[in-house]
């Protein structure tokens, strides 16, 4: 999994409530177990027309956002079914960080599995980032994860909490068999000494 420390992108405004696991990743897409490729179907409903055409009003089909790698989006992201292939289309698409007021509880802890940053902000602040992204070429913020910290193009700041273990894990890009393997020395020591101890095994 890829480290995340800091990020500094284009955040792409999505002022939607509830927007669930289907509509970012679609039932059709879900055929594959493979992490890469699914980008091209990230909100697909929303993004294409059914001739496949793009449509041209949908946010990350607008020439400032289709390399956004942040969504500044609304409350209850993530909601729906507990699809994985959600996060993954986000992080092919280019998406390292979704800002909202609320996740849902298993796609935000999907998010940190597999090296997204979710962030849970005050609908005060969800509002002013909402504004900064709105900006078109000019909605970059930048996302430091070590002092916690969002900061717009203007230079004005917001805090932010996260847990700490799931902070430690994204700055050093631990996913679960990650975070085994930082085990192996143990790990291996251990089977050594059982070996040693009942070689009949």
């Amino acid at each position: 999994m890829d480290k995340f420390t800091r990020l500094t992108g284009v955040a792409a405004p999505l002022p939607i409530d509830n927007i669930d696991t289907d509509m970012i990743i679609p039932k059709q897409y879900l055929k594959t177990i493979k992490r890469t490729g699914l980008g091209a179907g990230l909100f697909a409903e929303m993004r294409y027309r059914e001739d496949g055409s793009e449509q041209s009003e949908f946010v990350l089909n607008k020439p400032a956002y289709r390399k956004a790698s942040i969504l500044v989006s609304g409350d209850n992201f993530g909601c729906g079914s507990s699809r994985e292939h959600a996060p993954w289309a986000l992080l092919d698409f280019g998406v390292r960080c979704v800002i909202a007021t609320s996740f849902a509880d298993i796609f935000y802890s999907n998010c940190f599995k597999n090296g997204i940053l979710p962030i849970k902000v005050s609908r005060q602040d969800l509002a002013k980032l909402m504004d900064d992204a709105e900006r078109g070429a000019n909605a970059t913020l930048t996302v430091d994860l070590m002092a916690q910290e969002i900061r717009g193009p203007d230079g004005g700041m917001i805090k932010f909490e996260v847990d700490a273990f799931r902070k430690h894990c994204l700055i050093e890009g631990l996913d679960d068999v990650g975070l085994t393997m930082v085990e192996t020395p143990a790990i291996e020591a251990h089977e050594k000494k059982s070996a040693a101890a009942r070689p009949w095994l």
